[in-house]
């Protein structure tokens, strides 16, 4: 079958033809249809991820058609339309997950190929109103970001959300669920046209990050945030805290900024404001997010979508960072 590898070449990413995997107890045999890619993928392209195993399949978002099923598996699966779950070991504790906790695709084999073989707790019923594209667009983002709006972010219909750098794929299903329930969404981005795609979406205002003082316009017209969810970190935590209403919550799930040169801790204890880190989420978090989507009849938000020989050319434009929603490819 044909798979995408990380190798210690020049050219990282290598197409080649693999051995179809084997299925074992409990696990199943899934034909995939459409994947997706993820920010993870191009930071393991460019030797930016930690303990990079060399011939792994990348990929941790995937949708298809389970064909075959191992020992101990019910036969009434196959030909059953499922995404798939990229947690691998998350642990018994839903608060955190354990230290053997890692992401489907690298170092256990990924989503970008034309087989993939998973334990049968990994698969979810592929909701009816989505594509396949759609669908492979959904599990680590938006498994992320549900996490970060719910869990820790205590959303609530009605509630102020600032959601920064709209258009990436967390920040973009965080839009749609926060959109889902009825709270009041705001977005900043470095980019004119995603804050005007936003708009378009529902968003009641956005701001470009670049202006020194967009967190002053922010505040005046919003009259404040109860939740923020961020990727970013660096010294715009600050201009967040300076926007909450008191017991605001900053809810941050990646820090390519970095960490702040320092941090306004006075207005966070006199405001009781909250600064919390989030993962991916969960395996209870995964079956909820789902049924939400389901429930709302939320659509992924796709950028673009290619065959699979033409999968580099997706890294490159995530590399550009030009996109507005997921990158996805058809097998």
């Amino acid at each position: 079958m044909k798979a995408l590898l990380i190798t210690d070449q020049t050219e990282p990413l290598l197409i080649s033809d693999v051995t179809l995997p084997e299925v074992g107890e409990h696990e199943v045999l899934v034909r995939l249809k459409a994947v997706a890619l993820n920010r993870r993928d191009q930071w393991i392209r460019q030797g930016m991820y930690p303990n990079i195993k060399f011939g792994s399949v990348l990929g941790s978002d995937g949708a298809g058609i389970v064909e075959k099923v191992g020992p101990d598996v019910s036969d009434s699966l196959i030909g059953h339309e499922v995404i798939i779950n990229p947690n691998v070991k998350w642990g018994s504790d839903d608060m955190a997950q354990s230290k053997e906790y890692s992401v489907l695709g690298m170092p256990k084999n990924g989503t970008f190929a034309e087989y993939i073989v998973v334990h049968e707790n990994r698969l979810a019923d592929k909701p009816e109103h989505l594509s396949w594209e759609e669908a492979a667009a959904l599990p680590l983002g938006g498994l992320t970001a549900f996490r970060a709006i719910f869990h820790h972010g205590h959303l609530k219909p009605g509630d102020n959300v600032l959601i920064s750098g709209a258009g990436g794929g967390v920040a973009q299903f965080a839009f749609l669920f926060a959109t889902a329930i009825g709270a009041n969404v705001y977005v900043t981005s470095g980019s004119s046209d995603k804050i005007e795609k936003c708009l378009n979406a529902g968003a009641k205002a956005g701001y470009n990050y670049k202006d020194d003082q967009w967190f002053k316009e922010a505040h005046k017209i919003s009259g404040g945030f109860d939740v923020v969810i961020d990727s970013a970190g660096g010294n715009q935590i600050n201009d967040f805290i300076k926007i909450m209403k008191p017991a605001g919550r900053i809810v941050f799930y990646g820090a390519t900024n970095g960490t702040p040169e320092k941090l306004d801790m006075f207005r966070m204890f006199w405001n009781q404001i909250t600064l919390q880190g989030s993962t991916m989420g969960n395996d209870h978090e995964f079956e909820d997010m789902v049924s939400f989507v389901k429930k709302h009849e939320v659509h992924p938000i796709i950028d673009s979508v290619r065959p699979f020989e033409d999968i580099i050319s997706a890294f490159d434009d995530m590399k550009a960072g030009k996109q507005f929603g997921k990158l996805v490819v058809t097998l």
